[in-house]
């Protein structure tokens, strides 16, 4: 039997007792190595003790995930002092991986936080008030919300036509969970717009750097993706980028 390709997925350094672990949630894995079909390895949060450099060559393709976490505000060159928590180790850590993946020519997905953190990787802003302006949708569920009911908090998306996302759905909208804070501000240089929400904020981004894949998507697929074919198709289109078919 052929090997599976590997997926690199990033860690984030979360507090667990009294100590800090590197830790993935697991739908994020499990979503990918199903729905992609391929096997994992976790890309710790470490920068103070390895280089992306050392270990994209043996990578097939990476995954930024999303976390409780945001990207801290000096990564886009924002003097405010923003709202935590923060994770300064991972915004270390995906900048050096978002170069060495471009680098390497290997495909390069991101959701939600992922999603953020690439636009801030390549030269673009954030903005903080995506559940605060009114001049937008509530883009987060109401404060108190249970956890759960935060997945059933959506809005449609328009896709663009002629992107990847249109050609992979065949459709000219999607309905997608939205469970967030931030969002893009400003789009950063090369990227192409997959996605909008009706009050204009973008929430899908494609590229190609260095002739590589990538996809970024700001809601969720990984949320109980086995009852959903709309989110298994995310995956389905990661799992052909890694083996050099998208």
């Amino acid at each position: 039997m052929s090997a599976r390709p590997v997926l690199g997925i990033i860690a984030c350094n979360r507090p667990v007792g009294t100590e800090t672990a590197q830790v993935v949630v697991s739908r994020y894995a499990a979503a990918a190595m199903r729905h992609a079909d391929c096997a994992a390895l976790i890309i710790p949060s470490l920068p103070d003790h390895m280089r992306a450099g050392e270990i994209v060559g043996r990578l097939d393709g990476v995954l930024l995930t999303g976390t409780p976490s945001n990207v801290e505000p000096a990564r886009y060159g924002d003097g405010a002092a923003g709202e935590g928590p923060f994770d300064p180790d991972r915004d270390r850590m995906m900048i050096d991986l978002v170069a060495a993946v471009i680098a390497a020519q290997r495909p390069l997905f991101g959701i939600c936080r992922g999603f953020q953190e690439i636009n801030v990787a390549l030269g673009g802003t954030l903005r903080r008030d995506t559940s605060a302006n009114e001049a937008l949708l509530p883009h987060h569920a109401p404060a108190g919300a249970a956890f759960d009911a935060m997945f059933d908090h959506r809005h449609r998306v328009d896709l663009a036509e002629g992107g990847m996302l249109a050609a992979a759905y065949g459709q000219p909208s999607l309905d997608v969970n939205s469970v967030h804070y931030q969002g893009i501000g400003t789009l950063a240089d090369g990227l192409a717009v997959e996605a909008r929400a009706p009050d204009g904020l973008v929430e899908a981004y494609s590229a190609r750097p260095n002739g590589a894949p990538l996809l970024a998507v700001q809601w969720h697929p990984e949320w109980a993706t086995d009852d959903k074919a709309q989110s298994q198709t995310y995956f389905h289109l990661l799992g052909r980028a890694l083996r050099g078919a998208l």
